[in-house]
């Protein structure tokens, strides 16, 4: 394996709790090598998942947080000035694709759409990727795989993929897991135990139900495990989660004090 791939070798196994056929049906995915698409809301578990994924098939993970200010070189690559003057460096997408990564590019609607459309050479039969500034055609190394992520409901229609690019992926559909599943994964991410835990999932279950009558997203995942993690340090469980809970998600004040009662009820 490249040098340049060992740091992103993910040697310990990431927790993850499967909710139904996911893991094998992303192993026949990556069996394909079929370049995959992961919906759901925000901290549901998606980038948790294709960590596990990566550490399961043994197989170095590149991951990309997109922005809107990303340009289509920082994914493939650019020269750069040094001491001995202009030398190329390979951008991430690049560097998994040469060297045989998969490259997850997480909430990939936030990039422009002239920056995603460089990665669909690599998502159907030709896999290769153009570095028009280098003049180099790079074929895409059998090990590597493209994922991408993205929450469908936080999305306006400008900021939507084009038919062109969802059209190469296979795609999973996530969300929050049920009571009991997502009770044990707060329970073992924040150390606290279930019962502790399943309160908080009764609180975040509340608070879904008023997504889009008031609150624009419903309480994550993973901001449950925050709220277990400082209840787990000693921290007053109406305190966690007001701070780790309701506070970030509404400036409303009547949202707020609804939200808190809610929390009162079960502490």
């Amino acid at each position: 394996m490249q040098d340049d791939l060992r740091d992103h070798l993910i040697t310990e196994e990431p927790y993850y709790q499967p909710v139904a056929d996911e893991i094998e049906l992303y192993e026949a995915a990556y069996s394909v090598r079929m370049p995959m698409m992961l919906k759901g809301p925000t901290g549901c578990g998606k980038t948790r998942f294709v960590e596990h994924m990566a550490w399961k098939l043994g197989k170095p993970l590149i991951t990309v947080a997109c922005n809107e200010d990303m340009t289509a070189s920082d994914l493939v690559g650019r020269y750069l000035l040094d001491a001995d003057g202009t030398r190329w460096q390979d951008g991430p997408l690049t560097l998994a694709a040469r060297h045989g990564a998969i490259c997850y590019l997480d909430e990939i609607v936030e990039a422009r759409q002239d920056t995603t459309v460089v990665i669909h050479p690599l998502t159907d039969n030709r896999r290769v990727l153009p570095l028009e500034k280098k003049g180099e055609m790079v074929q895409a190394h059998a090990d590597f795989q493209v994922v991408i992520s993205y929450n469908p409901g936080y999305q306006s229609l400008m900021k939507d993929l084009k038919q062109s690019t969802k059209q190469r992926f296979g795609a999973l559909d996530f969300d929050y897991p049920g009571h009991e599943t997502e009770a044990k994964i707060v329970a073992h991410e924040g150390k606290i135990n279930e019962e502790m835990a399943g309160k908080l999932v009764s609180v975040a279950e509340r608070a879904r139900n008023l997504k889009g009558h008031g609150l624009d997203e419903g309480i994550s995942t993973r901001m449950l495990v925050y709220a277990a993690s400082l209840i787990a340090k000693g921290v007053e469980p109406l305190g966690a989660c007001r701070m780790a809970l309701v506070r970030p998600i509404t400036d409303d004040p009547d949202m707020r004090d609804a939200l808190d009662s809610a929390v009162t009820t079960f502490f």
